[in-house]
């Protein structure tokens, strides 16, 4: 017969190592970004089935006047996390956040305004690969690209193919669905169209289409105030083809739920094997 002192104690240890164990759990945060996690707690998770990582590719450029240079940044941070969320399998990397933008001397493109920070090319490709087989290293097989920014995209299309031909003998795939990008630029100025905002105010860089989406993803980003009591600005201000003053996060969120959908249905197709 059992002491009830004893039986006492040892259910205070019982409780007292179920509640070790909960803390120990709960310290696990619960995210998609790899960032977040230790080396052990990303090893398990790779062995349980997340074998999906996504690269976010962003840029730091100027935007116009109302928008902040880390725009593309922000954007793509938080579009590949809505996206790895409705895969379920997939981790976010640290977003890049320096890619060719245009040349120093002269200045081109992006690069004749403050703030904007460029890298060659073959340093782009060659990061961009070094990423990738890391991830490879690590037990990834769907190592997925997203690009924010339409300049680089060719040279994204070049880092998977040569990735996957140097990669044909393992599981690893590299993967750059292009309707993240297509949605974000002509399938979201379909949607605009269809929402009563004109070509001349969707433009293609810093105008209606990018503030909206801007202001659905990271509001703070975004200088509404001045924005909406401005002339029309152009060019020179580093506003191209539109005028973003009717931007509103409602049009935003708009974009932001189709290039998640799209793009999580299309990545569920092309890794379903995987």
């Amino acid at each position: 017969m059992h002491h009830p002192f004893l039986r006492t104690q040892t259910t205070l240890a019982g409780i007292a190592l179920l509640l070790l164990s909960h803390a120990a759990w709960a310290q696990t945060p619960h995210t998609v970004f790899l960032e977040d996690l230790t080396w052990t707690e990303l090893r398990d998770q790779v062995r349980l089935g997340k074998t999906t990582i996504l690269v976010p590719i962003g840029g730091t450029e100027q935007s116009g006047p109302y928008v902040a240079l880390g725009k593309h940044n922000a954007r793509v941070k938080l579009l590949s996390q809505r996206i790895a969320e409705g895969l379920g399998n997939a981790l976010v990397a640290p977003v890049m956040a320096y890619v060719p933008e245009g040349g120093t001397a002269p200045t081109s493109s992006h690069m004749r305004f403050p703030g904007t920070i460029t890298v060659p090319d073959d340093v782009f490709k060659k990061t961009l690969e070094s990423a990738a087989n890391s991830f490879k290293v690590h037990g990834f097989h769907n190592i997925v690209f997203l690009g924010d920014h339409g300049g680089y995209l060719k040279s994204v299309q070049q880092v998977v193919a040569q990735l996957n031909k140097s990669w044909a003998s393992s599981e690893a795939k590299a993967i750059l669905p292009e309707v993240y990008y297509r949605t974000s630029s002509d399938g979201y100025a379909q949607i605009l169209r269809q929402h009563g905002i004109r070509d001349d105010e969707i433009g293609t860089h810093a105008a209606l289409a990018d503030t909206a989406l801007q202001l659905a993803v990271a509001p703070q980003m975004v200088r509404l105030d001045a924005l909406r009591g401005s002339p029309k600005p152009g060019q020179a201000d580093g506003v191209y083809g539109g005028d973003p003053r009717r931007a509103t996060t409602e049009l935003g969120q708009l974009g932001v739920d189709a290039i998640v959908s799209k793009t999580v249905q299309a990545l569920k197709a092309s890794t379903a094997t995987r």
